[in-house]
């Protein structure tokens, strides 16, 4: 039986059927949830979709760390299982303190999107457990509040311990400190990034640059690597 794998919505969410079907295309069943539930259907593992949820007011995923779902959400990720935050949905994690940090204003002030390139720190997460570090993949970026920051006591731990999942490779798009695109926790179920890898799992439909590896697919194994580390449990 093929793993289920729930997508959150929150008021003002913009990627969550674009992650839905990145999971279909990977094999796994997506499962709709809703943010103002206090039920996880039965899911395996948990993706916090990008967006601008609750219009960002305050900050940019600080009302949806409260939302009655999250409470299920944080819980769930404190006993094991995998939850994926992209863009929005990263904010969502750091503002629940899944994840270190914060994330602000781009440092040149404006909304970018780009082909991203990023190097891969960590593969051994439930999300990116088919990459190899130090591999150089191509995801889409697009945000306007991405910059990550951090005291510096949380940097050095973050560096010490494993913990930057992904960086931005040539350019930083965001000002984001020591080039981070991406943490995991220390337990590798909770990841969280920027870039959207949703937007590329389909050859012609995902970046379009000679360094994209898989014909523009990288993003696909994102949750193919979920939907493995789901059946290794079995």
């Amino acid at each position: 039986m093929a793993p289920r794998i729930g997508v959150v919505t929150f008021p003002g969410s913009l990627d969550d059927r674009d992650a839905q079907r990145a999971i279909r295309i990977a094999g796994a069943e997506p499962v709709p949830l809703w943010h103002a539930s206090h039920d996880l259907e039965g899911v395996d593992a948990i993706v916090l979709p990008g967006g601008f949820s609750y219009g960002d007011y305050l900050r940019p995923g600080a009302i949806a760390a409260i939302s009655p779902i999250m409470t299920e959400v944080i819980g769930a990720a404190r006993a094991g299982m995998p939850v994926l935050g992209i863009c929005n949905g990263f904010q969502v994690l750091v503002e629940a303190h899944l994840l270190p940090g914060g994330l602000i204003r781009n440092a040149h002030q404006q909304f970018i999107r780009r082909d991203q390139k990023l190097v891969v720190e960590n593969a051994d997460t439930a999300w990116t457990h088919l990459f190899e570090p130090g591999e150089e993949i191509v995801i889409p970026l697009k945000n306007g509040d991405g910059g990550y920051i951090a005291n510096e006591e949380t940097i050095k731990r973050l560096e010490g311990e494993g913990l930057i999942a992904f960086r931005y490779r040539g350019v930083n798009p965001n000002g984001s400190l020591d080039d981070i695109a991406g943490l995991t926790n220390a337990a590798g179920n909770v990841v969280g990034l920027m870039p959207h890898p949703e937007h590329a799992v389909e050859p012609g439909f995902g970046p379009d640059m000679p360094e994209a590896m898989r014909s523009g697919v990288d993003g696909l194994r994102f949750f193919e690597s979920a939907i493995q580390a789901l059946a290794a449990r079995v």
